[in-house]
């Protein structure tokens, strides 16, 4: 038997509750709870999907991950090191060890820079050394952009290249881990396909811990090789992928199964199959 892999991310007891606003000043004080004593153990090199409808969570654990949120109660280590609670400045090695990707490259890529900008920006917002330009180039062509993509701007792409785009520079202070926040969502099915085949290929290429946030359990199904579910501010159901979504534990995950359109396997495997090198024809502006 192999060594257990170790966990790259632990949270424990982690609850978030946010203050609504009051209407007077004689109205009583009260809270959303958005986590309610949520504990996960994401181990390092994994692909972890959590997932869940919109409202259950899913995102405002993506946040404490990455350190942006901070909980009312509970602790979260990142390699054994606690961040919660943390100042910025005891942040700087978690700002290059986790990037994140967005749901929507429009808006997370500045429209005002060109793609070198975009992509070296990291590299110099946290200190990292070595050749810049180099460093770009490599990342260009690990996302399946061409040379000449770096002169240009946002706005001459289409949604998947710009994804791409987003990709690459998430990957450029040389990160540990990726958290990506519903990253194919807002694109076509046929370009969803291709960026999810695209992110495992880096995930593995680049040895990287990848938490993928999605509402859709298809999406989690094909890339992730554990799923957390969750509902209401809770974890209803973790485990192996395959156990998840093969033997269901709880009725909630069975409802969201049955109730979400599904993206099967063979499609993907179908568009990576054609996908060739030729990744710079997409069409799909979105």
């Amino acid at each position: 038997m192999g060594r257990p892999m170790t966990a790259l991310f632990r949270g424990v007891g982690i609850t978030r509750r946010f203050r609504l606003p009051r209407r007077s000043l004689l109205e009583p004080v009260e809270s959303l709870t958005a986590l309610d004593n949520v504990s996960i153990e994401i181990p390092t090199g994994a692909k972890f999907g959590v997932v869940g409808e919109s409202g259950s969570g899913k995102s405002t654990l993506a946040r404490i991950l990455l350190a942006l949120d901070q909980p009312t109660e509970g602790e979260v280590y990142f390699d054994g090191r606690i961040i919660s609670g943390a100042s910025p400045g005891e942040l700087g090695d978690l700002r290059r060890d986790v990037q994140v990707v967005l749901q929507d490259p429009r808006s997370s890529l500045n429209p005002r820079m060109r793609v070198f900008e975009i992509i070296a920006e990291p590299l110099r917002s946290l200190g990292v050394a070595g050749d810049e330009r180099g460093r770009v180039l490599e990342l260009l062509d690990a996302v399946g952009l061409s040379t000449a993509s770096m002169d240009r701007y946002p706005h001459q792409f289409s949604g998947g290249q710009r994804q791409r785009i987003a990709i690459a520079r998430a990957l450029a202070p040389h990160p540990r881990a990726i958290i990506a926040d519903e990253p194919v969502s807002a694109l076509d099915v046929s370009v969803r396909a291709q960026i999810l085949n695209l992110l495992q290929d880096l995930v593995r290429d680049f040895g990287l811990t990848l938490v993928m946030v999605s509402h859709d359990l298809s999406v989690i199904r094909y890339l992730c090789d554990y799923t957390a579910v969750m509902y209401n501010g809770e974890i209803v159901e973790s485990g192996p992928s395959e156990r998840v979504h093969e033997n269901p534990t709880q009725d909630y995950t069975r409802r969201l199964l049955a109730a979400i359109p599904t993206m099967d396997g063979s499609l993907l495997e179908r568009v990576r199959a054609v996908e060739g090198d030729d990744r710079e024809g997409e069409h799909d502006e979105t």
